[in-house]
């Protein structure tokens, strides 16, 4: 499953946001794990750069970009993803960049907690909650087929 996880769910992590960082830490991880193959939009990398500068500094803003650069793939930012946000009906530009990035990119999905953003998406837009549903489910999935195939 490819996903393309909004800003807000990394922001969650790295700023140990208290509400929301144990389910994003969750699905982070089930990228790290390979059961999620997850992307981000190139501009959340200069985003994130920026807002843990602000918030921590900018040789901690450098190790996290590292790391994540690691952990997900990007998804690029041409000049058709910002003519078809340019051109949309999205309230927020940001947003609109995000989301025609993971279309561009043949997406699955996006998971963000601010799926009011998206309600013109064809996209599918996943909360955390449903993402995390959709993994675990497919997990067991798994598991069950190799039990079943060793009977």
């Amino acid at each position: 499953m490819r996903v393309l996880f909004d800003t807000n769910i990394i922001l969650d992590v790295l700023l140990n946001r208290k509400k929301f960082v144990e389910l994003s830490a969750k699905l982070v991880g089930m990228v790290e794990s390979h059961h999620i193959d997850g992307y981000l939009c190139a501009t959340t990398i200069t985003t994130l750069d920026y807002l843990i500068s602000k918030a921590m500094n900018k040789k901690q803003a450098k190790v996290e970009v590292k790391k994540l650069l690691t952990i997900f793939k990007i998804a690029e930012v041409n000049s058709k993803v910002l003519e078809l946000s340019a051109n949309s009906k999205f309230g927020d530009f940001e947003d609109a960049v995000q989301y025609y990035s993971g279309k561009c990119c043949d997406m699955s999905g996006l998971v963000t907690r601010n799926i009011k953003d998206y309600k013109n998406a064809s996209l599918p837009i996943y909360t955390p909650e449903e993402l995390w549903g959709i993994v675990t489910v497919s997990q067991n999935d798994k598991a069950l087929a190799v039990c079943e195939s060793k009977e």
